[in-house]
């Protein structure tokens, strides 16, 4: 694909309007439609955004021929559908976090994306941010040695009343999939998938998590310890600690403006972000340079480890004993699957940790 790349945005929410104004700032990126279940709202945002089409129905997007790649910005317990739509129309998709409700939602999509030779990648953008990249670099270059532990945190304060989405067990509401994917996606963007998990949380009355923390371990001995809450204004912060030094990331670790090296015996380093931390156009970009190169995953947000996040969140909801409605009988979270390093289930809200 060359030249142009025209998008279609599914959904009309906040994350859906920043999505649409940042590509303004890509080459070659143009947004040619928006859809949404409300025809009103998608003709509101078309007009508020200077899109030309607007569509009344999800379907109606996925069969634009003049649309390349869709973006999903549903809430997360519409991806599976909303992703699946534009796959099964041959569209190349980019999908919101929490890639799923669940880990079987997210193999499916892969599978999909897969079979049919079309791109598909997680909307991870701090997989994508320059200097997340850096750190990233400087950790697989023995910059700090080897890893003994991730510390990462993303909370608000709330509070939520009980019928804010948030809380809502039917659009998968709770701190883990909103907040806590970020936290786990870190630890996992250095380590891999873990080998054990432990987790404990405080739940709301409606079934879902309010404050959630997680200790994730790895069978070379490093740890992570990762917290999220929708009842407590956290640091946001995070930090990687080596063998021969750390790398500590200020307020904002997902989208940061800065972090610093320490090393002994030398002063600390100050990595700065030269370019804005808060745009999504570095997700954007990675994913036209993949569609004009003829690659179906990112190198930088690759599907095998969007699914091992999920897996890792289906464990830490089966140890806390957070299951979503719409999931059947037998999909509980947290059952092993083969090939996986996914933990055995344990009961229901227990803190428990089975390595495999």
């Amino acid at each position: 694909m060359a030249g142009t790349v025209r998008w279609g945005v599914l959904a009309t929410g906040g994350i859906a309007e920043r999505f649409t104004t940042d590509l303004r700032s890509v080459d070659g990126a143009e947004v040619v439609a928006v859809a949404s279940r409300s025809e009103a709202s998608a003709k509101s945002f078309a007009d508020r955004l200077d899109i030309p089409r607007a569509y009344g129905s999800w379907a109606a997007l996925a069969a634009d021929p003049e649309v390349d790649v869709v973006y999903v910005a549903t809430p997360h317990h519409a991806h599976r559908a909303a992703a699946g739509l534009a796959l099964e129309a041959g569209k190349a998709v980019l999908c919101e976090k929490a890639f799923t409700l669940n880990a079987r939602e997210a193999e499916e999509l892969a599978t999909l994306a897969r079979d049919r030779g079309l791109f598909l990648m997680e909307a991870m953008w701090m997989y994508c941010n320059p200097l997340i990249r850096r750190l990233a670099a400087l950790v697989a270059d023995g910059a700090i040695g080897e890893i003994r532990t991730v510390q990462a945190d993303f909370g608000l304060a709330g509070p939520f009343a009980a019928d804010h989405r948030l809380r809502d067990p039917a659009v998968g509401g709770g701190a883990l999939l909103d907040l806590g994917v970020y936290p786990v996606s870190f630890a996992q963007l250095l380590l891999g998938e873990p080998d054990s998990v432990q987790a404990h949380a405080l739940l709301s009355p409606e079934g879902t998590d309010l404050n959630t923390g997680m200790l994730l371990g790895w069978a070379n001995g490093a740890s992570a310890l990762l917290s999220c809450s929708i009842v407590a204004d956290t640091p946001l912060t995070a930090s990687v600690t080596g063998s021969k030094g750390r790398i500590d990331l200020p307020r904002g670790f997902f989208f940061p403006e800065r972090f610093t090296l320490v090393r002994e015996g030398r002063e600390p380093e100050e990595f700065v972000n030269e370019d804005d931390p808060h745009s999504l156009r570095h997700e954007a970009a990675e994913v036209m340079r993949c569609l004009r190169a003829g690659a179906t995953e990112s190198a930088l947000v690759p599907l095998d480890g969007t699914l091992a996040v999920m897996r890792t969140l289906d464990a830490v909801r089966d140890r806390i004993g957070v299951r979503y409605p719409q999931e059947a009988h037998g999909d509980r979270p947290g059952l092993p699957r083969e090939g996986s390093r996914t933990i055995p289930p344990a009961h229901p809200g227990e803190l428990s940790a089975t390595p495999v």
